[in-house]
């Protein structure tokens, strides 16, 4: 019988999670690690996470419901995560994201044996956005994809959603990536007539598996840069000719100054 999510964030704000250890079987699906949904102000940190599905699912709420509610998951740091996920991903931005996505800072995270890094699932119908999403300092070893995302994610709950609401992504930072014994080292599939915007990625070496794919990277309705990538990222992403650092912000969020303290009676 599958399991389910092992800690779910719900509606929350000013939230830490530190320090926790997750072990679900690899074999088992829908056993995310942590899923924060509609939340603010959440650190996650020092965490080691082994799943049958994503070690860290952000979402916020799905098609016409999550638009209705519109309570967006923002102002989320990601730190210092050990993932282990051979059939999903790292952590996850979507697919239930209608309320919105923004303002995601990941950095110093090592994934081993995990199908991806950060991925991005969408779809028409969800609305909302996923952007200023920002990512640092990952150190992956034996993935499928290092970077992945798609706009054809479209299962719906029901019959009403909007086939008109489509949703934005833009402004997606990746910069100072290691990756090993890779397979792909992208799939991004935006959507037609609606693509997903001002993807950055530089200072990013990717090392393949014995027997990688012979088309490394696949992307389609994506617009973008890179800068001192290896292997050469596709045309739709050009490498630029000045090296450049993706972004990542210096400001702190107000969660990042709030210690924990032990108590005892």
């Amino acid at each position: 019988m599958p399991l389910w999510d092992n800690i779910l964030v719900l509606i929350c704000s000013n939230i830490t999670i530190q320090g926790l250890t997750i072990l679900a079987p690899v074999s088992v699906p829908n056993t995310d690690g942590i899923n924060p949904d509609s939340c603010s102000q959440t650190r996650i940190e020092d965490c080691y996470i082994v799943s049958g599905d994503d070690c860290i699912a952000v979402k916020s709420g799905w098609d016409q419901y999550g638009i209705k509610f519109g309570m967006p998951t923002e102002h989320l740091v990601i730190r210092r995560l050990t993932c282990i996920s051979p059939k999903s991903a790292t952590v996850a931005l979507g697919s239930e994201m209608s309320g919105g996505i923004r303002d995601v800072r990941v950095e110093d995270v090592t994934a081993i044996h995990t199908e991806s890094s950060i991925r991005i699932k969408t779809a028409v119908g969800r609305g909302a956005y996923v952007k200023d999403i920002y990512v640092r300092r990952l150190t992956l070893k034996t993935m499928k994809y290092v970077f992945w995302m798609t706009g054809g994610y479209g299962s719906h709950p029901g019959e009403g959603f909007d086939p008109k609401a489509l949703p934005a992504i833009q402004n997606i930072n990746y910069r100072e990536v290691v990756a090993e014994n890779v397979t792909m080292p992208a799939q991004l599939d935006g959507i037609a007539n609606d693509p997903f915007k001002g993807i950055c990625i530089s200072n990013v070496s990717i090392s393949l598996t014995e027997k990688p794919k012979k088309l490394l990277w696949n992307c389609t309705d994506v617009e973008g840069i890179t800068s001192n990538v290896t292997p050469k990222a596709c045309d739709l992403l050009p490498e630029q000719q000045k090296p450049i650092d993706c972004a990542f912000p210096e400001d702190k969020l107000a969660i990042e100054g709030v210690k924990l303290t032990t108590c005892s009676a």
